[in-house]
């Protein structure tokens, strides 16, 4: 199975097993590691006290019309279930959501879990953990915060003090309450700077979305130059706009996934070359897409990003 961010696709090094590609997206926290893990603990914090619980699969985000090209063919829950199926394959080569996934990738961010890949050197898999905890105070993960905390603080890839933790996090994943958390976190740190991006440069179509969403669980959403946000910078410079100014959607779209697919290709930091180059699959699935014009994201459709067809049903 593929799983990065995030399978059973690429052949590994050569005559060796299939390499599972890490989840690669950069967290900027070399620098600003604990000052940005606590922002990232607060603003998780506070999406759970007012955004309420969401549904599996799905986002707790709301106020955007539902996104198709052509006038509501799907309701903003399909096609947030619909990004989920698609992101969870690109993560982890199944479009059933893997809560219970948890692995050391040996790519530098300790261990990588859970439906978006959290990484116990990013601080995100320390939110997830902090915030079951608060709803669940004596859960599996609990007596792990510390050792978690520490970690994050340092963006540090060491297991030390984690034996036991990916039981515990298997174990953990059989809550409903822990999966509805990892839902939310996803929703907070992801698909929320997402879907902010795409209503301000004026991305209406779900595949649009879809791409936004699954760029931003992968090369993050803080700045740096490898960042969402500065993929989307780029796309609007080179096309003189963005739809939002009148550019085409779809001309927009296919040029944000050559300047992603190059930054996979050629990263800012070269820790995450050759795990980066690795994943250019789940952009080429995208494009595909894009090609096909499934903006709507309309089900059924097959992708194939690691040579294992898979179909999303929504």
């Amino acid at each position: 199975m593929q799983r990065t961010l995030f399978l059973s696709r690429e052949a590994g090094r050569a005559g060796g097993p299939p390499r599972r590609p890490a989840p690669t997206r950069t967290r900027f926290l070399a620098v600003l590691g604990a000052v940005v893990a606590g922002a990232v603990l607060l603003t998780a914090a506070l999406v759970l006290l007012l955004g309420g619980a969401g549904s599996p699969g799905t986002t707790g985000t709301s106020g955007s019309p539902g996104r198709t090209s052509g006038g509501g063919a799907a309701s903003e829950r399909d096609v947030d279930q619909v990004i989920a199926q698609l992101v969870s394959v690109f993560e982890n080569g199944t479009p059933t959501i893997q809560y219970a996934y948890v692995e050391d990738l040996d790519d530098g961010r300790g261990y990588t879990a859970g439906r978006a890949g959290f990484c116990t050197a990013c601080g995100d898999l320390l939110t997830v953990v902090k915030n079951y905890t608060t709803r669940v105070p004596d859960n599996p993960l609990a007596g792990y915060v510390p050792t978690l905390t520490g970690l994050a603080a340092a963006y540090d890839d060491s297991t030390r003090g984690l034996d036991g933790f990916r039981d515990a996090w298997r174990s953990a994943a059989d809550d409903p309450v822990f999966r509805q958390v990892q839902d939310q976190v996803t929703d907070a740190l992801y698909i929320a700077p997402a879907r902010k991006l795409a209503d301000a440069n004026g991305v209406r179509s779900a595949l649009g979305l879809a791409i936004l969403v699954d760029t931003a669980v992968e090369h993050g959403t803080q700045d740096g130059p490898d960042g969402l946000p500065s993929l989307v910078q780029k796309t609007d410079a080179d096309m003189g706009g963005s739809p939002a100014d009148g550019v085409d959607e779809t001309e927009w779209l296919r040029d944000f996934l050559d300047i992603r697919r190059s930054t996979l290709e050629n990263p800012s930091s070269s820790d995450t070359s050759e795990v980066w180059s690795e994943s250019v699959g789940r952009v080429d699935a995208l494009g595909s897409l894009l090609d096909a014009g499934n903006l709507d994201l309309a089900t059924p459709f097959t992708v194939n990003p690691w040579g294992d067809p898979q179909t999303i049903t929504g």
